[in-house]
């Protein structure tokens, strides 16, 4: 087939596609409780959307174990869960671009069936099928890499509001308010559960729950044992704050060692070479038309 046929194929599927899952994948009983807080006083009429299922998501679901759908959404849960991808339309997406992709493997093997497109047919629906998970994995990684970096400095804010005067959670408030990363988002949300009538406890592990950060998950342990046992917090502070810089030096220290070994293959198999070949390459055509 041409590559305008190729265009043609992929300007109708794609579109339909992004369609189907728009549609099967919206949030209906949050959109009908919209409706119903904005109809409150007019008869407007408005038809029951929760009452129809939606029929792709359900497919999916079926065809998606429980254990991995919790993986999933494990892994929402420490990417932020963008506002973008809901674990719905991840399930979703992940059958139907399984599916665009198998639908044009058929097409390009009707064409020429050889070894090596059959291959490339059956690879390609399988990588498009963990394609959003790679992409949901990648952004949890990133986001627990800044929440990692920004340990440290977020308690030692937080050390010196609570120094100046301040409470434990008005401390959280204002690192939470002037900071600009995910863990300034987590310390926000955590406020907003206790504000809301979550018990202090319960919402302190919740934090460490939406992360996999160590230090966080430490620092959470030694909040409630302080708040449990009536332990100052200024001290829990200034140790856990000590103790994320150490880290944090310690583990800028293990890359930069590692950093050698990391560029010796990249040195030995592209750089030495062209090195070689621009210093005895002139060199070795002036041996050889001398012998020759």
């Amino acid at each position: 087939m041409t590559p305008v046929a190729w265009a043609i194929i992929a300007a109708v599927i794609l579109p339909l596609t992004y369609f189907v899952w728009s549609w099967t994948s919206l949030d209906r009983k949050g959109t009908l409780a919209i409706r119903g807080n904005l109809a409150q006083g007019f008869n407007l009429g408005t038809r029951d959307v929760s009452q129809e299922p939606p029929l792709l998501l359900g497919i999916s679901k079926r065809l998606t174990p429980g254990s991995y759908e919790a993986k999933l959404d494990r892994w929402l849960s420490l990417a932020g869960r963008p506002a973008s991808m809901p674990l719905d339309k991840l399930i979703v997406a992940k059958p139907s671009l399984a599916l665009v992709a198998a639908i044009a493997g058929v097409i390009f093997l009707s064409n020429s069936l050889t070894t090596t497109n059959l291959a490339i047919a059956i690879i390609v629906p399988v990588f498009c099928y963990f394609l959003p998970d790679l992409l949901v994995y990648n952004t949890a990684i990133k986001r627990q890499e800044a929440i990692e970096l920004e340990l440290p400095n977020t308690l030692d804010q937080m050390l010196i509001c609570v120094e100046a005067g301040l409470g434990f959670e008005s401390a959280m408030a204002r690192a939470g308010t002037h900071g600009g990363g995910p863990l300034a988002q987590e310390l926000t949300r955590t406020l907003q559960d206790i504000q809301v009538g979550r018990p202090r406890q319960e919402a302190y592990e919740a934090l460490a729950a939406r992360s996999s950060v160590q230090d966080l998950k430490g620092f959470v342990r030694a909040v409630v044992q302080a708040d449990k046992y009536g332990i100052g917090i200024a001290k829990v502070l200034r140790a856990q704050a000590k103790d994320a810089r150490v880290k944090r030096r310690q583990r800028a220290e293990e890359k930069a060692m590692k950093l050698p070994v990391k560029v010796l293959f990249p040195l030995i198999f592209f750089i030495f070479p062209v090195l070689f070949i621009v210093l005895l390459g002139p060199a070795a055509i002036k041996i050889i038309e001398a012998f020759s």
